[in-house]
């Protein structure tokens, strides 16, 4: 049994089950035993910690189709970099987000440190938006800050759960309102 196999089993699980999923859903989705799976995966918290890099991994090659997209501006570059999520993402609940810091600390630990990571191809856009006059000069380590910030309060509280919105609603609407607050207006 290879690991990604697992990974996007777990996936699929997971966007019918949530955080809750067990490590028996997993094992009925590939027809195979739970020990298969403990074979690669000690137990759940580790198989949910892969799961953080194998998501971040996902988004990084969507990151680097849209940087290789002719056919784009820069602002929709940007736009797309920061609002990317992987198309077998789109029916995933990631509403209970927040679930992570109480249950499962360490792996909370290791979105925070992927979502403040890998920005270099991100504050080179930005840059190149500046270079270009799409967007104003501000401080791009301070977008960055405020973008971070907007996305952590997804995994510290139930913000999506009481907004009734989806993880992916919630993720367009802030970067249509940081994108817009820093895009170079006609009749500026």
């Amino acid at each position: 049994m290879d690991k990604e196999r697992i990974l996007k089993a777990t996936l699929d699980v997971y966007k019918e089950k949530g955080i809750k999923f067990r490590m028996d859903d997993i094992a009925k989705e590939l027809s195979i035993s739970k020990k298969t799976i403990y074979v690669i995966f000690k137990d759940k918290k580790a198989l949910i910690n892969e799961m953080v890099d194998y998501c971040f991994d996902s988004i990084k090659e969507c990151e680097k189709e849209v940087i290789e997209d002719r056919s784009l501006s820069t602002i929709d570059k940007i736009k797309k970099i920061l609002g990317v999520m992987p198309s077998t993402y789109a029916d995933i609940d990631l509403t209970q987000l927040y679930v992570l810091k109480e249950k499962y600390p360490l792996t909370y630990k290791k979105v925070e440190a992927r979502l403040e990571s890998g920005w270099e191809v991100t504050m080179k856009l930005l840059e190149q938006g500046q270079e270009e006059g799409v967007i104003r000069n501000v401080s791009l380590p301070l977008f960055k800050s405020i973008f971070e910030a907007s996305l952590e309060q997804f995994f510290k509280r139930d913000v999506l759960v009481r907004s009734h919105l989806t993880y992916n609603e919630a993720l367009t609407e802030i970067v249509s309102i940081l994108v817009e607050g820093i895009r170079v207006k006609e009749n500026d």
